[in-house]
């Protein structure tokens, strides 16, 4: 059971305070956030006390969950790490790429654990469908979001569509070989709305959409590889894998879609099938996976690394999309 502080809570804040309180191996020792009357009102209604003073807090527990607004996610990570507490940082870990930088270097010299909440990975759906991924080739990913005054500190990419490049980056085995991608802002001072192909060194392709100025909210991922189509909806937590064999062979289904390719040609089957699913809270199963890897000594599922490469990535794609719009 590990001491846990929340830092920042806002309404993801108080909903990570709340997945603390309920978690099996942690313990929620308080919270704090900047509004001094709003964490007051959350700590009464969680039944925690709220502390006016971050360092106060930051005496009080072993490991420090950030969930404050992007812009301060590294001073707040910095100052836990160096009193030598665990962070678990919301994403995107940073607001710069640099300050991502300067936090893996001082997480070598302490040796603390990080964990940055690309909470994605966790989701029931993505879980059940992960050991069917082997070869993707081609993925196409929409996440579409109704407009929200939260969050728009930061353009969709950082705000939206680094889900799903944090999700890509872990199942395409292969460094980057290009980006284009285009953007548009509608609403907010910054990209609105994303399109973004990413091409592979080992030659998958990945096309990604994000908007937060839909008319419908969707989180879908579409995943082809050899003989298989795999697609994961992230908000209904629903999975299919559509698998094409041989007809014929010992594990044949009677009752699957033949495909008849032709003269000379052996016929196929598709066999459709939807894994079971675990419903879980994801926010929780990130913490509670978190303290897990605190407690064992093993390696996070989302690594402060994988963080760094998921903000690098959108960086990337932010400075193409800027690109674009200084040649039109």
């Amino acid at each position: 059971m590990k001491k846990v502080a929340v830092f920042g809570v806002g309404h993801l804040g108080k909903i990570h305070a709340n997945c603390v309180k309920s978690a099996c191996n942690a313990e929620l020792v308080g919270i704090y956030d900047i509004n001094v009357e709003h964490c007051r009102e959350v700590a009464a209604e969680l039944g925690t006390k709220a502390y006016e003073d971050a360092d106060e807090l930051l005496e009080q527990c072993e490991v420090a969950d950030v969930v404050t607004a992007t812009t301060a996610h590294y001073e707040m990570a910095k100052r836990a790490m160096l009193k030598g507490k665990h962070v678990f940082i919301e994403k995107p870990v940073t607001a710069l790429l640099r300050d991502a930088e300067e936090l893996l270097d001082l997480q070598k010299k302490t040796g603390l654990q990080v964990q940055v909440g690309h909470v994605e990975r966790f989701n029931p759906a993505f879980v059940a469908t992960k050991p069917y991924i082997t070869n993707p080739m081609f993925i196409e990913s929409h996440r579409l979001a109704l407009f929200n005054p939260r969050g728009n500190d930061v353009s969709v990419v950082l705000d939206l569509m680094i889900h799903d490049i944090d999700v890509i980056l872990k199942i395409v085995d292969s460094e980057i070989r290009n980006i284009h991608a285009s953007g548009v802002a509608i609403v907010t001072d910054s990209f609105d709305i994303a399109n973004v192909r990413i091409e592979f060194e080992n030659g998958c392709v990945a096309n990604l959409t994000a908007s937060r100025i839909s008319l419908k909210n969707m989180r879908k991922t579409r995943i082809f590889q050899p003989n298989a189509y795999i697609s994961v909806d992230f908000l209904e937590k629903k999975s299919d894998i559509i698998h094409i064999e041989d007809v014929g062979n010992e594990n044949s289904n009677p009752f699957a879609m033949i495909l008849d390719l032709g003269e000379g040609k052996s016929k196929k089957q598709i066999i459709i099938k939807s894994p079971e699913i675990h419903q879980t809270n994801a926010i929780q199963t990130e913490i509670e996976s978190f303290v897990s890897a605190i407690e064992n000594g093993t390696i996070p599922e989302v690594t402060l690394y994988d963080g760094y490469n998921a903000l690098k990535t959108a960086n990337l794609i932010i400075d193409k999309m800027n690109e674009t719009i200084k040649l039109c």
